[in-house]
C-alpha cells in the first residue's frame, strides 16, 4: 500500500485494535468440506505473523465471524488472540462489548471486513478497512482497500501499515534481522 494519503496514516496511529473478520479477511472465503463433512480452512502464515508483530507491539486482535468453527477456533488460540467472538450476525454489538470490556473508544480500533455484516463496523471505527475481493458496497465504505486479497497476506499488509504508522515496524522486526 505505497504513497498512502495523510488521513489514512493519521488514523492507523491510534489504532489499539485490530479487529478480523475471518471468512474473506483471514481466510479466503471459500468453505472447504471432507468427503467426511470436515469443515477445511486456509490461513496464511504471513498473516499469522503480521498478527504476532501486532501484538508484541502492544495492539491487541480480535476475531469477529458470522460462522462458529473449530478451526478459527485452534488458529486463534494458536496466535494468542484472546477476543474471539463467534456465531455473530450482529458483529457491531459484539465490537461494542469487546470495546467495552477492553476500555476502548471506536477511533482505536481498525476493522477489516469483506461483506455486508462488516458494513456498520466498518463504517463507525476509526481505521474500516477491506480487501480487493470485497462486496462492492463494502468497497464504497471502507477507508482504503489492501492489494492483497482476503486470506492472501491482506491482513499482514495492515499491520505493517499500522506499525509504520505508530513507527514501531523497525522495532517489530528487529528480532529478525
Amino acid at each position: 500500500m505505497p504513497d498512502l494519503p495523510q488521513e489514512i496514516l493519521e488514523k492507523a496511529q491510534n489504532i489499539k485494535l485490530l479487529v478480523l473478520d475471518v471468512d474473506g479477511v483471514l481466510s479466503d472465503g471459500k468453505l472447504y468440506y471432507s468427503d467426511k463433512g470436515d469443515e477445511i480452512k486456509a490461513f496464511n502464515t504471513l498473516d499469522g505473523q503480521g498478527i504476532k508483530l501486532l501484538q508484541n507491539s502492544g495492539i491487541e486482535v480480535a476475531l469477529i465471524t458470522g460462522r462458529e468453527s473449530k478451526i478459527v477456533t485452534l488458529r486463534a488460540k494458536e496466535l494468542g488472540i484472546e477476543q474471539l467472538i463467534q456465531g455473530c450476525e450482529e458483529k457491531l454489538d459484539a465490537l461494542n462489548t469487546i470495546l467495552k470490556a477492553m476500555s476502548l473508544s471506536l477511533q482505536q480500533v481498525a476493522y477489516i471486513g469483506d461483506d455486508l455484516p462488516d458494513l456498520a463496523c466498518i463504517r463507525r471505527v476509526g481505521f474500516g478497512v477491506t480487501v480487493p475481493n470485497a462486496n462492492p458496497v463494502i468497497l464504497q465504505h471502507a477507508l482504503c482497500c489492501t492489494e492483497r486479497p482476503g486470506g492472501q497476506g491482506a491482513v499482514r499488509e495492515i499491520c505493517d501499515l499500522i506499525l509504520q504508522a505508530q513507527n514501531k515496524f523497525d522495532s517489530a522486526i528487529a528480532p529478525f534481522m
